[in-house]
């Protein structure tokens, strides 16, 4: 059912409009919908990708909406998922998504992992024949917000090379940590294995700014910085984003390249899942599937210490890291997860902003499906 979009725009400059928060959770709900998702489900995914713009993290919010919207329209994503329980052994479980929504498997493989961790003090899902389920700290929130600590991993399709090589093999695969502390915001960290992430490349692109050197390596071993050309290459395999830190072993790629190998066995291993190159497709009944695979890893702060103790201890460390001699002209220093804290308070207040690229995504799916209550004003 279509929601009347009111006080739509908060403000706006030339370069972009920010947009109510609540606003664009109605679109992206009815959106997904009108896809054939069910209701319920669809709150799920639009939660996590709110969640994802509010925080700051804009290459996985709205943003990727258009991609969602696609390959459920291209049959790549069953737009109802049913998920099989493959195996449940006391405090851990392998599941199997059926190629449903990532966000949505990923979501009930969380809960699964809590509610073993109450039980038993750890919790761990292994999923496999996913898709893409949005930020990966969504999840951990997840965990944090029953006290508990939370570390999530996917992998994704290739684009990262293995240090001295240049041919994308792995994903930019991220490792995801949350913990409560007795602060306003956790400790919660949410990168990629990567330098930058393909998501990031796309917020350039729209952008229309170049990258940073030394985050993209072509084939002939040189740097790229368009964003465009750098997507093109992506998509045909001739560029790879490197690793955490960087190219070789002199800046210590070995590690990011390592970290990123590990990601990729939790997430396809234990479950006997898709890797590597099967990540960018494979065909079942002649139609295109883009399967991932997840581990989720929950674990009871109570089985362990109590957890006011816990917290006090977590938020001391934050304190004194925070407190420690800043660099030259540094102003402050900040913990994992504080900023991102920060721009969801301001971003409840101010709105999401929308460049002029997604504006155009938006206006297409409203066209489509005939979404007219919205009063877009582009």
């Amino acid at each position: 059912m279509q929601k009347i979009a009111k006080e739509t725009i908060i403000s706006s400059s030339d370069d972009q409009i920010y947009v109510d928060a609540g606003v664009l959770r109605n679109f992206m709900e009815d959106v997904f919908i009108n896809l054939k998702v069910p209701a319920e489900h669809a709150k799920i995914i639009v939660d996590v990708l709110i969640t994802s713009d509010l925080r700051g993290i804009d290459s996985h919010g709205i943003q990727r909406c258009k991609m969602y919207y696609d390959r459920i329209r291209e049959g790549i994503y069953n737009p109802k998922t049913e998920i099989e329980i493959v195996s449940d052994n006391k405090s851990s479980v392998v599941i199997d998504g059926k190629c449903g929504m990532g966000h949505v498997i990923a979501f009930k493989a969380m809960k699964m992992a809590i509610e073993k961790a109450k039980k038993y003090g750890l919790g761990a899902v292994a999923v496999r024949n996913s898709t893409h389920f949005g930020i990966a700290g969504y999840y951990s929130l997840m965990a944090i917000k029953e006290g508990m600590i939370g570390f999530i991993t996917t992998n994704t399709r290739p684009s990262v090379p293995p240090t001295f090589g240049v041919e994308p093999m792995l994903g930019t695969n991220p490792l995801t940590y949350g913990a409560p502390t007795d602060e306003s915001f956790p400790f919660l960290l949410d990168c990629a294995t990567s330098i930058i992430q393909r998501g990031k490349v796309e917020v350039y692109n729209r952008l229309h700014k170049p990258l940073p050197n030394g985050v993209i390596v072509s084939n002939n071993g040189n740097s790229k910085t368009d964003a465009s050309v750098v997507l093109d290459k992506l998509g045909n395999r001739s560029a790879a984003l490197l690793p955490l830190g960087g190219e070789g072993e002199d800046t210590s790629g070995h590690k990011g390249y390592g970290y990123a190998t590990f990601a990729e066995i939790l997430s396809s291993a234990l479950q006997d899942g898709v890797y590597l190159k099967d990540t960018a497709g494979v065909i079942e009944n002649g139609q295109k599937r883009l399967k991932v695979g997840h581990f989720f890893l929950v674990i009871n702060i109570q089985n362990f210490i109590p957890i006011e103790k816990f917290k006090h201890n977590t938020g001391s460390i934050m304190r004194e890291l925070r407190s420690s001699k800043r660099a030259p002209g540094k102003e402050r220093i900040y913990t994992a997860g504080e900023k991102e804290y920060y721009t969801e308070t301001e971003r409840r207040k101010s709105g999401i902003p929308i460049n002029k690229s997604l504006q155009k995504d938006i206006k297409i799916m409203q066209k489509e499906l005939e979404l007219d209550s919205y009063n877009f004003p582009f």
